[in-house]
C-alpha cells in the first residue's frame, strides 16, 4: 500500500503543540530525548513552555558523547537550569556506550567514556558514571540498546512517553518511523506515536512534520536560545542540510569532524589520539570524492559491482571481513528464499535510503564504512551475543554456500 503525505488544516506549530499537550496531558512520566541539536532544542523549548502551562513536569535525557564540541556542552547546561523549575530529573548520561566509528575498518567501533582510557574531557560532576545506577545497563552496551531498555525502565512498567525530535523529512527511514501502518499506535488518529519494544513506553514524535526552514524560523520569530555551534557552523560555509550534532564518528556525522580541528583544535588533538581514524576523516569525509563512498559511487574498471564487493571483502581485515560477509550472507539469503538466487548487480535508485538490493549498494555499505549495514535494514547486534553470532553465522554461510573465506 502506497503512503502519502497528508496536508493537515493547522501549522505545524500549532499540531506540535497540540501533540505535546496531549503527550502531558495523558501520561504521568514524560521524558524528552534530547542532543543539543536544533530539532530536539525546538521540542525541548515547546514541551518546557506547554508544562508551565499546564502545571505539569517533565524529564529529560542527554546522551554525553565524550567527543562533543563546547557550545553543545555549554547549551545543553543552559536550558537546564533555564528549565529547571518544569524539569523533574535531567539524565546526563556518561556511561560507556558502544556506537559505529565509520572512519576506519580496523576499529568499526568505538567506546564513549571506555574505562581505563585517556578521554577526550571529563564529564560533568554531576553527570551519570556509575554503571550501577540504571539496573538495565550492561558494559559498553550499544546506544540502540541503552536508548530502548532505558525507555523500558523510564515506564517503571507503567505507560509513560518518550518525545524524540526526528522529522520526517529528513530521511526515507525516518518517514517510514511515523508513517509505517505495520507499528502499533496509540490511536489511529495519532501515527506520531508507536509502542516502544518493552511495551509500556510510547514513542511521541510531536515535530515530525517539521522541515529545516520551519526549526529556523520559529528561533528568529521566538528569539528562543539555540547551539551556538549553529552560527559557527554557518560562517563556516556549512550548508544547513549538513548541519549536525550527535555522534561524531557516524557515516553522516564524520562529514564535520573538519569542524573540531578548525574550531576547538586542542580538542581535535585528543580526538585524533583517542579515536582510530579521526585524522584521515578530517580530511576526507567532508569531501565529494569516493574515499567513503559519499555521494560518488564508481568501480574500477574491469569489475563488476559484485566483484567490486567481494573484492572489498578479500583487502579488509579478517574481523572486519567477517562482520560483513556474515551480514551480507543473511541479507542473500533472505532473497534467495523469496526467489531470487542473485540479487542485481545494479538497479535504479539502489543508493537511495529506500533499501533496492543490489550488488552496487553492498559496494556503498562496504565503501561507506556502514558497519551495522543499516542500508542493508539491520540494527546493531547485542554486545554480549555478537560472538555467539559470529559463530552461528560461520556455519550458516557454509551450509547456504554463500560468501564462504576465500582459500
Amino acid at each position: 500500500m502506497p503512503l502519502y503525505k497528508l496536508p493537515l488544516s493547522e501549522n505545524v506549530l500549532e499540531a506540535s503543540s497540540e501533540r505535546i499537550n496531549w503527550t502531558l496531558n495523558n501520561f504521568d512520566r514524560v521524558c524528552v530525548s534530547f542532543s543539543g541539536g536544533k530539532d530536539s532544542t525546538v521540542m525541548l523549548h515547546l514541551t518546557a513552555l506547554a508544562a508551565r502551562s499546564l502545571h505539569k513536569r517533565f524529564s529529560v535525557l542527554f546522551i554525553d558523547w565524550e567527543a562533543q564540541f563546547s557550545s553543545t556542552i555549554e547549551h545543553c547546561e543552559k536550558l537546564r537550569r533555564e528549565y529547571a523549575d518544569v524539569i523533574d530529573t535531567f539524565y546526563w548520561v556518561a556511561l560507556p556506550l558502544t556506537t559505529s566509528n565509520a572512519l576506519t575498518q580496523f576499529s568499526p567501533v568505538w567506546q564513549c567514556w571506555e574505562p581505563d582510557t585517556p578521554w577526550v574531557r571529563e564529564p560533568p560532576a554531576d553527570a551519570i558514571t556509575d554503571p550501577a545506577f540504571f539496573p538495565f545497563y550492561q558494559l559498553g552496551m550499544s546506544f540502540e540498546h541503552f536508548v530502548r531498555d532505558f525507555a523500558e525502565w523510564f515506564s517503571q512498567k507503567r505507560p509513560a512517553a518518550v518525545t524524540i525530535g526526528i522529522r520526517a523529512d529528513e530521511s526515507y527511514t525516518r518517514f517510514l518511523a511515523v508513517a509505517s501502518q505495520h507499528k502499533l499506535r496509540f490511536a489511529d488518529d495519532k501515527p506520531w506515536t508507536s509502542i516502544s519494544p518493552g511495551g509500556h513506553a510510547w514513542y511521541i514524535y510531536p515535530i515530525y512534520d517539521w522541515k529545516t526552514a520551519d526549526i529556523w524560523t520559529w528561533f528568529s520569530r521566538t528569539q528562543f536560545s539555540y547551539n551556538p555551534l549553529y552560527n559557527l557552523m554557518y560562517q563556516a560555509g556549512v550548508p544547513l542540510r549538513y548541519m549536525r550534532i550527535c555522534e561524531p564518528f557516524g557515516p553522516e556525522q564524520r562529514q564535520g569532524l573538519w569542524l573540531y580541528h578548525v574550531l576547538e583544535p586542542e580538542r581535535w588533538a585528543a580526538m585524533c589520539q583517542r579515536v582510530s581514524g579521526v585524522h584521515c576523516g578530517g580530511i576526507y569525509a567532508g569531501r565529494d570524492n569516493q574515499f567513503y563512498g559519499h555521494r560518488k559511487l564508481e568501480k574500477p574498471q574491469g569489475h563488476s559491482w559484485k566483484s567490486y564487493a567481494l573484492f572489498l571483502l578479500e583487502t579488509m581485515p579478517p574481523a572486519t571481513s567477517e562482520h560483513y560477509r556474515n551480514k551480507i550472507a543473511v541479507y542473500l539469503r533472505w532473497y534467495q528464499k523469496q526467489g531470487l538466487e542473485d540479487i542485481p548487480d545494479n538497479q535504479q535508485g539502489d543508493t537511495g535510503s529506500k533499501d533496492i538490493p543490489s550488488w552496487r549498494r553492498i559496494c556503498k555499505v562496504l565503501l561507506n564504512n556502514d558497519y551495522w549495514c543499516r542500508m542493508l535494514s539491520f540494527s546493531p547486534t547485542k554486545a554480549k551475543h555478537y560472538q555467539r553470532y559470529n559463530q552461528r553465522m560461520a556455519k550458516k554461510r557454509q551450509e547456504w554456500g554463500i560468501l564462504c573465506k576465500s582459500k
